[in-house]
């Protein structure tokens, strides 16, 4: 590994560690605060709250109950992602003219989405209106996302108030975890990734006039609020078919720094979380050190394996100094280079994101 790429994981890492733990202790605070008049009210109306004997809110949930609401909530997701692409021919806020999605690939980008996999068997700006992108992706990124957050804060609960017979309310977690934490972090991240030059539009398709002289249409879209809940919810589920690969999702270094902050962001916090509502911080610590340890390795065989270079394309490029050729560019973009792409290749792939800003099978590890 050169002092380079080692400088670049010193760096990712220090910011990473610090946002993190700052980022749990708010995350503490809004997930385990009392539970206010207003969520009471909303929860009771919608019959999610039950009653005790004396006819009072019982806010809590065993792990039947909360298991059930966690089901329960996500086929509904399923259902409505599914029904949406079905319908999106008819609906609005569809400036390329496109058509429903056929039924199993609708199926199966729903069952992909409610599970946080993300696997897209369909290009973006082919196949999806700008609607369903945003009421269906985008909304999906969120709940999803949530749904992990939730769980594991039942988890902790669980392991750290074995006493108690309730894990939380499922229904006002997931409210919290949207309203509170993921919906204000996306929207910085969002602003952020926009001033880098991602873009944000309702506008049409455009045409325009390449320099050979040909016809191409260029696909726009709200892409910036998609790309920041992709990041933060570690989906990976790109609003282009290249994903951040492609300039108008991940413009410039800068914009690749903060979606590889934003994919380990949370999955940091959380481990931060574990100490402290343990009230032993060196129990996170723990996990969060294991994690980084086979995070580092997994890193140091990538790069390494990059900057060597593939002998055999060497061997192809005609003309060229073994300078010219040095490392493997193939299937990456120029704006990131080859260790600001095994980076981010590694992180995603840690975390389980799937997003990607260069071509996975053109890796040589």
């Amino acid at each position: 590994m050169t002092i380079y790429a080692l400088s670049q994981l010193i760096i990712y890492l220090i910011v990473l560690f610090t946002l993190g733990y700052f980022l749990s202790g708010y995350l503490l605070q809004r997930m385990q605060a009392p539970v206010s008049r207003l969520e009471s009210r909303i929860f009771t109306t919608l019959g999610m709250i039950g009653q005790d004997t004396k006819g009072n809110p019982a806010f809590g949930m065993n792990w039947k109950q909360y298991a059930g609401a966690i089901v329960l909530f996500n086929l509904i997701g399923l259902l409505g992602l599914f029904v949406l692409q079905l319908v999106q021919g008819h609906l609005p806020l569809n400036p390329a003219n496109m058509s429903g999605v056929t039924w199993d690939l609708a199926m199966n980008t729903a069952i992909s989405f409610i599970t946080n996999t993300n696997w897209q068997a369909y290009g973006g700006e082919s196949s999806m209106s700008y609607l369903t992108q945003m009421m269906g992706m985008s909304l999906q990124n969120f709940l999803s996302a949530a749904t992990g957050i939730v769980v594991a804060f039942a988890l902790m609960r669980g392991l750290v108030f074995k006493k108690s017979a309730h894990l939380g309310n499922a229904w006002i977690d997931l409210w919290r975890c949207n309203l509170y934490i993921l919906l204000p972090i996306a929207a910085i991240i969002a602003v952020l990734l926009m001033s880098q030059g991602v873009i944000q539009t309702l506008s049409m398709y455009t045409d325009v006039q390449t320099l050979q002289g040909e016809s191409q249409t260029i696909a726009l879209g709200p892409v910036a609020s998609q790309e920041a809940i992709k990041m933060l919810g570690t989906n990976g589920g790109g609003f282009f078919n290249a994903n951040s690969a492609h300039p108008f999702e991940n413009p410039t270094p800068f914009s690749n720094l903060i979606q590889m902050l934003a994919i380990f962001l949370i999955p940091t916090s959380l481990c931060f979380c574990l100490g402290k509502i343990s009230g032993n911080l060196k129990q996170g610590i723990a996990i969060l050190s294991a994690m980084t340890v086979l995070f580092i390795a997994m890193y140091s065989l990538t790069v390494s394996s990059e900057l060597a270079g593939n002998p055999w394309l060497a061997s192809q490029v005609q003309g060229l100094t073994d300078a010219s050729v040095s490392g493997n560019m193939e299937g990456k973009e120029v704006r990131f280079g080859i260790v600001a792409t095994s980076l981010f290749a590694t992180i995603t792939t840690a975390a389980s994101c799937g997003a990607v800003n260069a071509m996975h099978d053109s890796v040589v590890f």
